[in-house]
């Protein structure tokens, strides 16, 4: 019996993938988490995010502003895009899914 060759779609094509790559770390989700609550300032998201360095958050904002998921008002309040707002979708996803299979 021959093996069936499995092929993974281009990195560049995949949505999942592309999703995935934005979303992937932890600090990433929470951080759009957090700012699904309305907007924050820095030091409200480091406090909101108990753990995460000063170095990491910094990192993670400005990946994020890049990509179009959120903006920094010139007071320094980062709000969600429309895209960021997008976010809700799956983050409901996954609180649907934790409670149905990870309680």
């Amino acid at each position: 019996m021959a093996k069936t060759k499995i092929t993974t779609p281009c990195k560049t094509t995949c949505p999942i993938t592309r999703t995935a790559e934005l979303l992937s770390d932890t600090w990433t989700i929470l951080i759009m988490r957090a700012l699904t609550e309305g907007p924050k300032r820095f030091n409200e998201l480091d406090r909101w995010l108990e753990g995460i360095s000063t170095r990491t958050l910094t990192r993670k904002l400005q990946t994020l502003k890049k990509e179009g998921m959120l903006t920094r008002s010139p007071e320094g309040v980062y709000t969600l895009t429309d895209k960021g707002k997008g976010i809700r979708i799956i983050e409901a996803a996954m609180i649907r899914y934790s409670q149905k299979y990870l309680s």
